[in-house]
């Protein structure tokens, strides 16, 4: 009995689902996969920072202290080497969840703008008499502007914070590696 409520109430959110997307048409399916593909990489990173980073931090750290030379010009440049590794792979797909979060909204209003010409379609052809014509046009134009604007902000939260922890775990990272 309680596993066919819990069945119903997946099949009434689906369907809701569904009906959320034919609403906002063909380009809010574009931003929610643009929005999953952000939310891989910013669950990627995380994930990247808390288990693997600090792994190979450690192998860098301990590399550069099996080193008996430590002050002269090849060793400062192998401790920049170890350094720079360290920063390039902490901002790895930075840049790229930057892009993605500032394409959310353009793709939102990428949306806007089909629905407006569905809008100026069903005035064209049925004028001003059909207001259910023009209303999916309209639900066409904000759906995916909404969507992709709240794709966006939750998005920029994170990726200033991955920025932030990136430069701390490389900052700190310089510090252990004294000469």
């Amino acid at each position: 009995m309680l596993l066919q409520e819990i069945w119903l109430a997946l099949l009434d959110e689906f369907s809701a689902l569904e009906r959320f997307f034919t609403s906002g048409g063909d380009v809010l399916i574009a931003v929610f996969f643009l929005t999953l593909a952000l939310w891989t990489l910013i669950l990627e990173r995380y994930c990247y920072f808390f288990f693997l980073l600090p792994k190979k931090m450690q192998f860098w750290e301990n590399s550069w202290l099996d080193r008996s030379d430590k002050y002269s010009w090849n060793a400062r440049h192998i401790r920049l080497e170890l350094i720079s590794k360290a920063d390039l792979t902490a901002k790895r797909h930075l840049p790229l969840i930057k892009t993605l979060v500032a394409l959310c909204p353009l793709l939102g209003l990428l949306g806007t703008v089909v629905g407006m010409v569905e809008v100026f379609d069903a005035l064209a052809i049925t004028g001003t008499g059909s207001p259910r014509a023009m209303a999916a046009g309209i639900s066409r134009a904000t759906i995916p502007t909404m969507a992709g604007m709240v794709a966006a902000l939750s998005g920029i939260w994170f990726s200033a914070r991955l920025q932030k922890r990136a430069a701390f775990l490389t900052g700190r990272f310089a510090a252990r590696l004294q000469h």
